[in-house]
Formats: structure tokens, C-alpha cells, sequence
């Protein structure tokens, strides 16, 4: 009995790092989320050019660990141990022929300030050809523990800053922007969270929006996630993904790109 459940959680953790769930499919997990009433009914898609740069944005969930010492374009070490490193993977495996250019800035504990503090470094002299920003969920957590006084007036508006800036240097980088998650009843994230949280998910939204960006509404993945497995399966803590929840948003990322 043991060997046969043991069998099975192979098989499952198997099947997400193919991208797909095995009592729920990723296409149609995806479609279901982009697909929503909040949501356009049809999901932005990115191209993807020859000799491409691709860089990874945002905070703790996309720096993962990585090795801040290495800037090689792909690089293990530099790419971390999350959805970064699990994206670049599959897009070094899907697109041979590209010669693409993989790099990961996210720095952990930033905010969006922060993300504009290093912005001319990190990622305008990178200049990406894509740009994927994950950020949010600390410009939120960190104002429950009083070490930030931000609202979600900053976060719309220094975000709103970041991506004029950016556009304005780099005109045709494609942008994609990844809602911000929060896995409730997992340790670090309980009621006090919401309904104060979701306001930062429109805003990423509505920003994707505004700048023609392929929206990733992880929310809303993680939520369908959790029919097939609790919450605690796919985030240690709430908030940072486990194995499995790098693994379902490195999927998801991969829906955004035109095949």
C-alpha cells in the first residue's frame, strides 16, 4: 500500500515538471485562470527572436538563491533553484535554434522601490528583449510587521514609474507580469492577509494591461492548484513556492510564449 502511494506522488510531482497535473491538466488550468471574468478572454502571447535576452525580475520567489556573483547569461548558479531556473530550463530545451540569453535579477525582500533603486544596473544595460517581473507580495507582507508604511497607492505608483522608465529606454522589450500570490492558511499567510492583498493582484492586473503585457495570474493557478493537493504542498510557507509550485509556475510562464 505504502509502495502503491509512493508510485502515485512520483507520478504526481512527474507530471507538473512535464506541465501538466495529473487530475488537472495545465492548458486547461491556465485557460480556466486567464480566462476568468477578470481576466481577458484571450491571453497575451510573446515571440520569441533569435539571439533573445530573457530576464527574471522581482524578489525572493524569483531569486531563489541564486549565486548574485555569477552574471553569465544561463548559468545554473545564477538562474537559482526556482521558477527561474525551471523556465530558462525549458526554454533552453524548447528553443535550441534561438541562442537565447537567460539571466535572473530578483533580489529577496524587495519591494518595487527597491526593484527602481537598481533598475539601471540590473536590468536597462542588460537590455532584455523580454522582461518578466514578479513582484508585490512584500510591498504588502512587509506592512504587517511594521517595517513598511507603503499602500497599494505606492505600489500602483511606483510600478506604474518602473515600466514608464523602462519602456522609455527600451520601447519594444515585451513585458511580461506575474500576479502576485498568497496561499492562504499556510503559515506565513492567514486571514489578516485579505481582503487588503487582493488589491495588489488588480493592480498588477490592471498595470499588465495599461503596458500590453502577457499577464500570469498565479492566484488564480495556485487556487485550482490546491483541488489536486493542499495548499502546503505547493508553498512551504504561504508564499514561497515548494518544488512543485516552482515547477507549476515555470509551466505557467511557458503558456505565455508563442509556440
Amino acid at each position: 500500500m505504502e509502495q502503491h502511494k509512493n508510485s502515485n506522488r512520483r507520478n504526481f510531482i512527474r507530471n507538473v515538471s512535464l506541465g501538466s497535473l495529473a487530475a488537472l491538466s495545465l492548458p486547461e488550468l491556465v485557460s480556466a485562470a486567464t480566462t476568468s471574468s477578470e481576466s481577458p478572454a484571450r491571453a497575451k502571447k510573446i515571440s520569441l527572436k533569435k539571439d533573445a535576452v530573457i530576464l527574471f525580475q522581482g524578489d525572493s520567489i524569483t531569486d531563489a538563491g541564486r549565486k548574485r556573483d555569477k552574471n553569465d547569461a544561463n548559468d545554473p548558479s545564477a538562474l537559482g533553484n526556482g521558477y527561474a531556473y525551471l523556465t530558462a530550463a525549458a526554454l533552453l530545451r524548447e528553443f535550441p535554434d534561438k541562442n537565447l540569453k537567460i539571466y535572473n535579477k530578483g533580489i529577496s525582500g524587495n519591494k518595487v522601490y527597491q526593484l527602481a533603486e537598481r533598475w539601471d544596473a540590473d536590468c536597462l544595460q542588460i537590455k532584455p528583449d523580454v522582461l518578466s517581473i514578479l513582484i508585490g507580495v512584500n510591498d504588502f507582507w512587509h506592512t504587517l510587521n511594521g517595517n513598511y508604511n507603503g499602500t497599494i497607492k505606492t505600489y500602483r505608483d511606483d510600478f506604474t514609474k518602473l515600466l514608464d522608465r523602462t519602456k522609455q529606454a527600451l520601447p519594444e522589450v515585451q513585458l511580461i507580469i506575474g500576479e502576485p500570490f498568497a496561499v492562504n492558511g499556510v503559515k506565513a499567510v492567514d486571514d489578516k492577509w485579505f481582503p487588503a492583498f487582493n488589491d495588489y493582484r488588480v493592480a498588477a492586473r490592471e498595470i499588465a494591461t495599461k503596458y500590453d503585457a502577457a499577464f500570469i495570474p498565479y492566484q488564480s493557478i495556485y487556487d485550482k492548484a490546491e483541488k489536486s493537493a493542499p495548499g502546503s504542498y505547493w508553498t512551504g510557507d504561504g508564499v514561497h513556492p515548494a518544488i512543485p509550485g516552482a515547477s507549476l509556475m515555470a509551466a505557467s510562464w511557458m503558456e505565455t510564449i508563442r509556440k
